[in-house]
């Protein structure tokens, strides 16, 4: 498909754009602990600039080292020590024709004291984040006088360096929005009270760079469109406020919403659907001359082209897109969409930063590593010697691409008709498509990059004879964890569930184990029957992003199912289940015609003793069959180990 609109060239303010798509500001704890932007900062935007984005706003950038605090490895403009590496990003950035913003940043009551020295946060009234839980203090008027002046300063040093313009976060609850919201802006001095005294802040801001960059470098702000609670920034004040930023000389709006109290509506779970808060981005363009940035959880290319046909907005935000494939535009702009990555809305990239680490994707395991673990340092020594990768899962399909990249003659036996593995499974309760779309596009990246895909056909250490192989990568996968118990024979798998080999009897069903299967399961059968979800930990979810669980265990408990938490299988008995809670050991029954077991899965690994014998330390493991987890695990092993693989 053509994207006339995508591709068209764009201007903010008198900043000319080669296209209308915007990577948006997004957390990627990849700058140096100084602050300074380092080779792996420098690497992952540039990664995207060559990837097509029009404009690039850098990650959260800290304006204020005392108690702004975002992340780990923060980006900071707080002293002109930061203008000689934020230079060399620019250099970086502008070699492929993009432009690059600063976005300036205070998290006010949205950071926990652990990231600030054990100080107090700080806001504009004592108000609580309910998801830090931690109490602010309100700033006196003469530290928010003084706060002004840290964000002018970063203005500065982000022209000095180069930069293309600002952008001022202003959403999202952070601390700039906390002022403009009236569900934390409860001050009576001149920074609170009526409207303008809630937008005192931020016009003080914009006079500020204003004054001290001048009136042609570009001021973007992002905003909220809502806040979504109920005594925040409604749809007629985010409004409102966009028609004042514009009569104060801003060049951009950068339309979002959203509070960590209004959780999922910042950053949207796959139960979003595209598109899903455009409304936002078009009634504020209707009501203001500028351009419009608008973000809207979008992964396919036809909906950014539908957005800007339909006038929602002046430029697309394609924000998680880029992570899960650097290379989205570029993609896009060739027609080449069948071997784009979509993000899967798995929320797996805010799990590994909100541990503290570096940012990372399921789908894309170079993320985050582009300096050392990029294509660029793919040693290319394959020289057409033969490689076999046994099972075309995830996992055995990122090995085979990796290795052929590296110039290996490979062929991918899979022993089923069709290409995926369990991944085809996990594509069939509700939200989980793309799950099947990523199995189709690295199907396509395989057969574009010459792998022999080899279907109805096992990786016996025959077959494997017979093709010549030099080393073998074994991508089995994993088989459903089945408990020595009484009655056990009289249960069925998950998995046999969703791929209907397994008859969903009866009304009452029992799921046991609360990890994503068996909620994903529960949740695919809960509107058709009674179901319980029996899970032996205090929690459900594993390691799932909070609001998925919550989303989950919503939908099943809002169909009439229920979760019990810190009870273990004992018995499956003829019509019910005899479990024991792990605290008290008081024995109770739960009523179950059918019994479903998502217990988690071990390694399946056939023949794997011949296989070793024949081939020694050139049988790798990936994926489940090396270590059970989930389709990050299962990418980012099999891509790492055939990026280092040494053949003989």
């Amino acid at each position: 498909m053509v994207y006339t609109k995508l591709f068209e060239p764009g201007k903010i303010g008198s900043l000319e754009l080669k296209n209308r798509i915007v990577m948006p500001a997004m957390g990627c704890s990849l700058a140096e602990s100084t602050g300074e932007a380092g080779a792996r900062m420098i690497k992952y935007y540039a990664d995207r600039a060559r990837g097509g984005a029009g404009l690039i706003i850098t990650e959260i950038t800290r304006v204020d080292d005392e108690t702004g605090v975002g992340t780990p490895n923060q980006l900071s403009v707080t002293n002109t020590h930061m203008v000689a590496q934020l230079h060399r990003l620019v250099e970086a950035v502008h070699a492929y024709n993009t432009k690059i913003f600063v976005q300036l940043h205070h998290p006010g009551n949205q950071t926990p004291s652990r990231l600030i020295g054990g100080k107090q946060p700080v806001s504009a009234s004592d108000v609580t984040c309910n998801v830090i839980g931690e109490q602010p203090r309100p700033l006196t008027t003469e530290e928010v006088e003084a706060m002004v002046k840290k964000f002018v300063t970063g203005a500065v040093i982000a022209q000095k360096a180069g930069l293309d313009g600002v952008e001022i976060h202003a959403a999202h609850g952070y601390l700039v929005s906390q002022f403009l919201s009236p569900h934390t802006n409860k001050r009576t001095d001149k920074y609170g009270g009526s409207f303008e005294g809630r937008m005192r802040f931020i016009t003080e801001i914009i006079m500020g760079i204003r004054a001290y960059c001048g009136p042609k470098f570009p001021i973007s702000v992002r905003m909220n469109g809502s806040d979504y609670l109920a005594d925040g920034i409604d749809e007629e004040d985010g409004i409102k406020q966009a028609v004042y930023l514009e009569k104060l000389g801003i060049d951009c709006i950068n339309v979002s919403c959203g509070t960590y109290d209004s959780g999922a509506t910042i950053i949207e779970p796959s139960y979003f659907a595209e598109g899903w808060k455009k409304h936002l981005g078009a009634n504020i363009r209707k009501a203001v001359s500028i351009p419009v940035i608008a973000v809207d959880a979008i992964k396919h290319p036809t909906v950014a082209e539908q957005m800007l046909e339909e006038g929602n907005c002046d430029f697309v935000g394609i924000a998680r897109g880029f992570l899960a494939d650097q290379d989205w535009g570029l993609k896009a702009k060739c027609g080449n969409e069948k071997v784009l990555r979509k993000c899967l809305g798995c929320m797996e990239c805010f799990r590994i930063l909100n541990d503290g680490l570096p940012l990372g994707c399921t789908v894309n395991p170079v993320l985050g590593r582009e300096f050392e673990w990029g294509d660029e340092k793919l040693v290319r020594n394959g020289n057409g010697r033969k490689v076999a990768v046994v099972g075309g899962g995830p996992a055995g399909m990122e090995a085979a691409l990796t290795l052929a990249k590296r110039g290996f003659k490979v062929s991918l036996f899979e022993k089923s008709d069709k290409l995926g593995g369990t991944a085809n499974l996990a594509a069939l309760p509700p939200n989980k498509s793309l799950l099947a779309e990523l199995v189709d596009t690295m199907s396509a990246q395989i057969e574009e990059a010459g792998v022999e895909v080899l279907l109805n056909t096992p990786g016996t250490l025959e077959n494997l004879t017979a093709f010549g192989a030099e080393a073998v990568f074994l991508a089995t996968g994993g088989k459903p964890i089945c408990p020595n118990l009484p009655g056990i024979e009289r249960a069925v798998t998950a998995e046999d569930v969703l791929a209907g080999r397994a008859e969903v009897k009866g009304k009452n069903v029992v799921v046991v184990g609360g990890g994503v299967t068996g909620l994903e399961t529960a949740e695919t059968l809960a509107p058709n029957y009674k179901v319980t979800v029996v899970e032996m930990l205090d929690k459900v979810g594993g390691n799932l992003y909070p609001s998925i669980v919550m989303h989950l265990a919503q939908e099943i408990m809002k169909a009439g199912g229920t979760i019990e938490k810190g009870k273990a299988l004992v018995e499956v008995q003829d019509g019910q289940v005899c479990v024991k809670d792990t605290k008290t050991e008081e024995l109770a029954a739960v009523p179950a015609d059918t019994v479903i077991l998502a217990m988690g899965v071990r390694s399946q690994r056939p023949e794997f003793e011949a296989l070793s014998k024949a081939f020694g330390d050139r049988l790798v493991l990936v994926g489940d069959a090396d270590r059970t987890g989930q389709i990050y695990d299962a990418l980012h092993t099999a891509h790492d180990r055939a990026f280092v693989f040494e053949a003989r």
